[in-house]
């Protein structure tokens, strides 16, 4: 595996939020803190792979760039995911 992928259990928490349209507070690995919805998966122009988040506007998260996803909307089927 690269430094460019997550492992596919963790990319599978991913999957299930945009799946369920769940609300994330996600907090990066620089700190930097931002929540909206989670609405896809998408490769980025340089082939990164990206969680498309619609909150204050849509943006493209690195998923190699996430620290921990907290889920915000209320009997998810998971809480909190920590990213290595």
């Amino acid at each position: 595996m690269t430094q460019d992928a997550i492992s596919c259990d963790l990319h599978d928490f991913v999957e299930v939020a945009c799946m369920y349209g769940y609300r994330l507070k996600l907090i990066l690995k620089n700190n930097q803190v931002i929540e909206g919805k989670a609405i896809d998966i998408v490769n980025s122009p340089e082939k990164h792979e990206c969680l498309v988040i619609d909150g204050d506007s849509r943006q493209q998260v690195e998923l190699t760039q996430l620290a921990k996803m907290e889920v915000l909307t209320p009997n998810a089927r998971f809480s909190e995911v920590i990213f290595p």
